[in-house]
């Protein structure tokens, strides 16, 4: 069950919504957003890409970009090489393009995620060697290869790195020694030394920056460099960062330019999708077009998804596009099987009690190891690792909670790893198949949970009667999106509230519709998309069988619930009306 918190901060809400014209509820969210003074609060609401910050106050910034000005006059030989994921994809994408608009002579290769496994490797090192590369630049990885760049120096080449994910350090009782790399230049906003405010971005986005940079010393026109911002709304989106400040303004702004986009290949998967440009959001970004572009990664080879966005050839563009389509159903298909198994053996060995969960699965295709950990995750809410058999021993992938972070944990103990990295929320890892055992030991020894960590928590942002939403309400909610990990959908609650009748719908009939009774005795359509016999089981356990089937009836009955819902609009044949979607209910 989890546990309801009121997110209680204080403002002059009055005031705020007179400055900026919205209601004193939507003024209570964006404070609740921790966003205070008013030049940040116009921000939030209509920030442009004038708001951004600057490129050039990143840490390397200019010395890369004057070293790939010489390099591309020199016509020498450059290659980039990015990640098998949605970022890498997209920061690969952004460089290759741009440097071809620069004139440079420019290779592009992503590793293979079974043969190379994640980012530079020597494999790609010897390949770039033979291929006669001057340069390499990376993309959404590089900060932790350190052996790796020192490898490419030894060749005479030059390596500049662009980069988001944290960087590497050990730790000797308690004292934190960060790793330092034989790199030419390193942009990465998380280096200690990075003057950068803003350090939430993704590996598309400090790759666009240095590209807003380049074009700048190249005098190539700044609005060139803004098409690239479809790219950069879709990793923000797809490597799951933090929707707020900086990331907050390039989604959006991303999101207005793929509504028109002129990327032949984007157009292609989006109507696979079957959907339309300009429907697009981020739910889709994260959970239709996104789902693709991964699945070439994790099945095949994510070369496919970048040939899609370098491709002119509209046919060409439609089979690729179809192709990924048909991998991501193929992944989907793995996925619930993978889970079931998952969840089948966390019960049986009764890991579902530990504070850790680490789950060994030598028979799961590794590229899907991390969202069956998402999907445990969510089952058991704890931090989780799913663990499969690879060429090389055992490959993994974790998915994390708030106040876990799994990068500072795996540093505690990167003794066991061969390979490691990643964020506080997701990590993955490399390790010989007999520390499986001692690795589940040892993180659960390291893991300083309290047990109310580990009860997921509901953040109420306003406890408000139903009887108070508008549809012009609704509507003003739209200016507090893009909604995401930093900035979730807001969610309100009310008391007391009568179910006079409630129903199944859909093909499977896993949707509970139903007749709310406002605290007035107004009748509203709600709707819950939960585990559908759970909330039978739940409503029938605590008011009884025949109160169930009266209100399955349209009888009247005595169910009365404490709700946390979201209001939406629906439309249907022209008609416009309120929908309350229950998100928990008690």
């Amino acid at each position: 069950m989890e546990q309801w918190f009121l997110t209680n901060k204080k403002a002059d809400f009055k005031g705020i919504g007179e400055r900026f014209h919205i209601d004193q509820v939507t003024a209570r969210i964006i404070r609740n957003r921790d966003i205070i003074e008013d030049a940040d609060i116009r921000k939030f609401l209509s920030g442009t890409v004038e708001d951004c910050y600057d490129p050039l106050s990143m840490k390397d910034m200019d010395l890369l970009t004057d070293i790939l000005c010489v390099k591309i006059a020199e016509n020498a030989a450059i290659r980039v090489i990015g990640d098998y994921d949605i970022d890498g994809v997209m920061s690969s994408y952004i460089l290759v393009t741009a440097l071809r608009r620069c004139g440079a002579n420019v290779s592009v290769q992503i590793p293979d995620r079974m043969k190379d496994g994640y980012g530079l490797n020597r494999n790609l090192i010897d390949e770039a060697e033979q291929a006669g590369v001057d340069t390499i630049l990376t993309c959404d990885n590089g900060i932790a290869a350190i052996e790796e760049i020192a490898y490419a120096k030894q060749f005479g080449m030059t390596v500049l790195v662009t980069d988001h994910h944290e960087i590497p350090y050990t730790e000797i009782n308690g004292v934190r020694e960060y790793l330092t790399s034989e790199a030419d230049a390193i942009v990465n906003p998380h280096q200690k030394e990075c003057p950068y405010p803003y350090k939430e971005l993704c590996g598309a986005a400090v790759a666009w920056k240095m590209v807003c940079v380049l074009y700048q010393k190249l005098g190539i026109p700044e609005k060139e460099s803004l098409d690239f911002l479809e790219n950069v709304a879709f990793a923000t989106v797809g490597d799951v960062m933090e929707l707020t400040d900086e990331n907050r303004i390039l989604v959006r702004e991303g999101l207005k330019r793929i509504h028109h986009t002129k990327n032949v290949g984007m157009r292609a998967l989006i109507a696979q999708c079957g959907l339309e440009p300009e429907e697009i959001e981020v739910y889709h970004f994260g959970f239709v077009i996104g789902p693709c572009i991964n699945a070439s990664g994790r099945l095949d080879t994510a070369k496919r998804a970048l040939s899609l966005l370098l491709e002119t050839d509209e046919k060409k563009a439609v089979q690729t596009a179809n192709e990924l389509v048909v991998l991501n159903a193929e992944r989907k298909d793995m996925t619930a099987e993978g889970v079931e198994n998952a969840r089948k053996i966390c019960e049986e060995e009764g890991y579902s009690k530990d504070k850790v969960i680490v789950l060994y699965l030598p028979e799961v295709h590794e590229s899907i190891a991390g969202i069956i950990a998402g999907r445990i995750r969510e089952a058991y809410y704890r931090p989780v690792f799913v663990l499969t058999k690879s060429e090389e021993g055992v490959k993994g992938s974790g998915r994390s909670i708030e106040g876990y972070s799994m990068y500072e944990e795996m540093c505690k103990c990167s003794e066991l790893f061969t390979r490691f990295g990643g964020h506080p929320m997701a990590a993955g890892l490399s390790m010989n198949e007999s520390d499986v055992d001692v690795f589940r030991k040892r993180i659960n020894e390291l893991a300083e949970l309290p047990e109310e960590d580990l009860i997921p928590k509901v953040k109420i942002d306003v406890p408000m009667p139903m009887d108070y939403v508008t549809k012009d309400l609704v509507r003003e909610f739209s200016l507090l999106q893009p909604f995401g990990k930093g900035n979730p959908k807001p969610v309100f609650a009310d008391r007391n509230v009568r179910i006079s009748r409630m129903w199944t719908v859909g093909k499977t009939r896993k949707i509970w519709k139903m007749t709310l009774i406002t605290q007035s005795g107004r009748p509203v359509p709600g709707i819950y998309f939960g585990d559908p016999d759970q909330f039978m089981d739940d409503i029938s356990n605590r008011f009884g069988a025949d109160e169930l089937d009266a209100s399955m009836h349209g009888r009247s009955n005595a169910i009365t619930l404490s709700i946390v819902y979201f209001p939406k609009i629906n439309s249907y044949r022209g008609e416009e009306s309120l929908q309350f979607e229950i998100q928990y209910y008690q």
